[in-house]
């Protein structure tokens, strides 16, 4: 039975036990185009390099014609039936992409693959439609790991100090269950060639039996897992595209959707409500292209089922929406299905804002007020110059109207009588009586107000 025929039949039994399982993806076969620098296998007449102070373990399927080979210090070639190696001379092959003529081909680091990066993991169990989060796309405590049989390959434990725990692990043909063995063969040296690091890996845990679901165990380890998938970002999570995203338990960067939080009782099935959600709601037109990830998570020393909702697009809203149907099919389904209580968080509209006709007003009206502040600015600033260069004055119009009894006309403001004697001034005022400078203020419609009158005598 080949390789693929024995992955098959542990996929299978692995389905008929009910069991979960993460599949390892990345090898160090030396057919692996992206194991080389310049992305493609070795030509005829290519000289090759290896890391010398790498230790890997190399699986070779094809026959190789090569001109020069750096080995490293510690490591082993595994030659399938049929592969070889022979001698050729340089540039044997004219055909060849070569991208430095006369530069060896680069074996890339088998150190680069982190047992914590969860690009590296893979489940069959998926069905289209469906997504994990961050802390599960990992092996979770109740998961079985299944290494390919016959491929090579090299995994970094670490540099989490907590132990990674697992149910079995599964790889060089044999399957380990107890911390024992497993321990036994990492100590070995075909162990120490496929794992490394200061990380330390357990076996031994028990299968999920709960219909409602098991935690996944990897809360403490999210920190790690979210900087090994941060990587290639530089550590930061890309821009989410929508106002208030949302961030759910066991993911490391906020989401432009939905979150449904449901509480239930002992008769809750997570896998029935997760097919639920797929046929039922999913596979209709107006939910096209949302992902769903059920899970049960922690929260508070309580256990929910977590229900992410995410959409490609924030624009179209499909997410909240299915969000409200899915609170409507709690109440309606609620009995039936154990959910005792759900509840709804749903991110913002998208940050680009409305539509576009709504921000091209939004644009005219922000120009127009611009274009208006810096017309009164500049009105302003040419009619100040043009007064203090005396091509502009204002006048009065003196009324030698007599006043009946000297009264004044009105309140005076004092403010008023400050800016006026500013405006005018008259050297001759500072010597003038009270009665005539009544008269003089009197050319001015206002009221004395007798609260300030004594401060106005005083400014006089």
């Amino acid at each position: 039975m080949g390789a693929l025929g024995q992955v098959l039949l542990w996929l299978q039994f692995c389905a008929l036990t009910r069991a979960a399982y993460k599949l390892w993806i990345p090898n160090t076969n030396f057919d692996t185009a992206s194991n080389w620098n310049q992305n493609r296998t070795p030509c005829a007449g290519d000289a090759v390099q290896f890391p010398a102070d790498k230790m890997v373990s190399v699986l070779v399927r094809d026959s190789y014609a090569i001109s020069d080979m750096l080995l490293p210090l510690d490591g082993e070639f595994v030659l399938a039936s049929g592969a070889a190696f022979s001698a050729a001379g340089v540039g044997s092959d004219p055909a060849c992409n070569s991208g430095d003529k006369g530069a060896p081909l680069l074996f890339q680091n088998p150190d680069r693959f982190s047992w914590l990066d969860p690009h590296l993991w893979s489940s069959a169990t998926q069905a289209s439609g469906h997504f994990s989060v961050d802390a599960e796309r990992v092996p979770c405590s109740y998961d079985d790991v299944l290494f390919p049989r016959d491929g090579s390959f090299r995994v970094a434990l670490g540099p989490d100090p907590n132990p990674v725990h697992v149910r079995s692990v599964s790889a060089v043909g044999q399957t380990f269950t107890r911390d024992e063995d497993l321990t036994a063969f990492l100590a070995s040296r075909e162990g120490r060639l496929r794992f490394h690091g200061p990380g330390m890996l357990r076996v031994g845990s028990q299968a999920c039996t709960d219909e409602s679901g098991c935690v996944c165990g990897n809360d403490e380890t999210l920190p790690w897992i979210c900087a090994s998938l941060l990587q290639p970002l530089g550590g930061r999570c890309p821009q989410a595209t929508c106002l208030d995203p949302v961030l759910p338990q066991g993911q490391c960067c906020h989401l432009c959707g939905a979150i449904v939080s449901l509480t239930h009782d002992p008769t809750f099935n997570l896998e029935l409500y997760r097919t639920r959600l797929l046929d039922l709601f999913l596979k209709q037109p107006q939910y096209q292209g949302l992902q769903v990830a059920v899970s049960k998570v922690l929260r508070e020393a309580h256990t929910e089922i977590q229900v992410v909702l995410v959409e490609p697009e924030p624009q179209t809203g499909a997410a909240g929406r299915l969000g409200h149907v899915l609170l409507q099919d709690a109440v309606a389904q609620g009995g039936d299905l154990g959910i005792l209580s759900a509840t709804l968080r749903q991110s913002g509209r998208p940050a680009t804002g409305g539509s576009a006709l709504d921000q091209d007003r939004s644009g005219a009206w922000l120009a127009s007020g611009v274009a208006a502040v810096v017309l009164l600015a500049l009105l302003g600033t040419v009619g100040l110059l043009l007064h203090r260069s005396g091509r502009l004055r204002w006048t009065r119009h003196e009324q030698a109207e007599p006043t009946s009894a000297g009264l004044p006309l009105g309140f005076r403001n004092p403010l008023f009588d400050v800016m006026v004697f500013k405006q005018q001034p008259q050297p001759s005022v500072e010597h003038l009586g009270s009665a005539q400078k009544v008269d003089t203020d009197t050319n001015f419609s206002y009221f004395v107000n007798p609260l300030f009158a004594g401060e106005a005598e005083a400014e006089a």
